[in-house]
């Protein structure tokens, strides 16, 4: 309902914002009204932080204004569009709007418009809420009928669809709509028109965040249950403590430690496993829930590899004693793999989103982990076949899945990957042997990895 124009105050010698009234609503008086009422909700929360500051309401030829800081880091919405976001960033401007909100609320304003696009960066990367220009104001008068629905459809509380008057329970939904789409790149109920998203807001069941990214831990669709229900009453109390649960929910709990191991393979250097890094149980529960956060691990040797399905691990440079028994594991000049650290760090990429990039990682996790038949062996071997389905392969995959199976027991992640496997690439011929079947690939793991899904 407006342009908004980068502007200099000459004053202060500052760059600012002008929202101006467009030239067909400055002559309605509703328009003009709600114009207003934008100005009076921001200025109500100007000196709070992570909101947009308003520092004058004027007009020009006719045409009401309002004169705001100068945000210059783009969007969250723009972010989106760009690529993965991080979840650590995701978390942190999550946390920075709830904050916002929740101080909207303190003061008798509901925002009803919360969305990537109104979740303004600035150049340190910390979020500020803007556009007010929907938000009801205690004490000011309604300007729509009842029955009129505001705000953006894919963002829509229930009761908002409905045409019921927005609460601050409504910003704290469409808050965890955003914090879906931030986590698995999409909203919840996507649609292909507003209205069949917006009646899927009224009517659908609360999709599972890990159906999208099977690297989220079971416990985020909890809190997406509770976040996303119909009834508002059923929501967090606050935005904060919804961002809290989140942050809970992807936290892990105690790392589990693995013991050094000594492996041999025939052919190649003698290597030997260390394991550096201790990654929580619940962060490996997560990992073998989601499935595709097992894709990212990778041994280092094989990065290099391009995870050629057919190929053998690259070179590796050689040692002072050429030799595979494994009584050489212990030379100083034995190159040292650890397995169990590329899978957290195809762990990692697959967090990211960079399946393709967590491939070669996770197949040397599994090369360096082959045979020792621990649990990080099950979850790199899981990760990996999550990982070569989440780029479009059908090949290795239910091999991979058996092994991590042998070791681990039965798990629900995996029945899952196969089913999905089988919806996908079943009548396309199973090509299985790849990572350590019939084809004797050398070094390749053994086990299928869910990273930890500890139960």
């Amino acid at each position: 309902m407006g342009d908004v124009y980068r502007a200099t105050d000459s004053v202060l010698s500052r760059a600012v914002a002008v929202k101006l009234l467009s030239d067909r609503y400055a002559q309605q008086d509703d328009a003009r009204a709600r114009f207003r009422r934008e100005a009076l909700a921001a200025a109500r929360l100007s000196h709070a932080a992570n909101v947009v500051t308003v520092f004058d309401v004027a007009e020009h030829r006719g045409r009401p204004l309002i004169v705001m800081e100068y945000i210059d880091g783009g969007t969250v919405h723009e972010r989106l569009r760009s690529g993965v976001v991080s979840r650590d960033e995701a978390l942190r401007w999550l946390e920075q709007a709830a904050r916002a909100l929740d101080h909207a609320h303190e003061y008798g304003v509901v925002h009803r418009d919360v969305k990537p696009a109104n979740l303004l960066l600035d150049r340190d990367g910390d979020v500020h809420v803007s556009d007010f220009g929907i938000a009801s104001v205690t004490g000011v008068d309604a300007l729509t009928e009842p029955g009129t629905v505001l705000g953006t459809a894919g963002y829509l509380a229930p009761e908002q669809a409905r045409g019921e008057p927005a609460t601050p329970a409504s910003d704290r939904y469409a808050l965890a709509v955003v914090a879906f789409e931030l986590l698995t790149g999409r909203r919840p109920f996507e649609g292909d028109t507003p209205t069949t998203e917006a009646f899927a807001h009224l009517n659908a069941d609360v999709p599972r965040a890990t159906a999208l990214d099977p690297t989220l831990p079971a416990s985020v669709d909890d809190v997406f249950e509770r976040a996303l229900a119909k009834d508002p009453e059923s929501r967090p109390a606050t935005a904060q403590a919804l961002v809290a649960d989140l942050r809970q929910a992807l936290a892990g709990a105690r790392r589990a430690e693995v013991p050094t191991l000594p492996i041999g393979d025939p052919g190649e250097p003698t290597r030997r496993l260390v394991r550096r890094s201790r990654r929580p149980r619940g962060a490996l529960a997560a990992v073998v829930a989601t499935g595709v956060l097992a894709v990212g691990f990778v041994v280092a040797a094989l990065i290099a590899s391009g995870d050629d399905p057919g190929g053998t691990p690259a070179s590796r440079e050689p040692q002072a004693a050429s030799t595979t028994s494994e009584s050489t594991t212990t030379e100083a000049s034995a190159p040292t793999v650890d397995g169990a650290a590329l899978n957290e760090e195809g762990f990692a990429r697959l967090q990211a989103g960079d399946h393709a990039g967590a491939l070669p990682l996770l197949r040397a996790a599994v090369v360096a982990l082959n045979g020792t038949n621990v649990l990080t062996e099950a979850y790199a071997s899981y990760n990996l076949a999550f990982a070569r389905f989440a780029t479009g392969r059908c090949d290795g995959v239910l091999g991979l899945l058996d092994r991590s199976e042998r070791i681990q027991g039965k798990r629900k992640e995996i029945d899952e990957l196969r089913r999905q496997w089988e919806a996908r690439c079943a009548t396309g011929g199973d090509a299985d042997q790849d990572e350590g079947g019939s084809s004797g690939k050398k070094g390749q793991g053994r086990g299928k990895d869910k990273k930890g899904n500890e139960g």
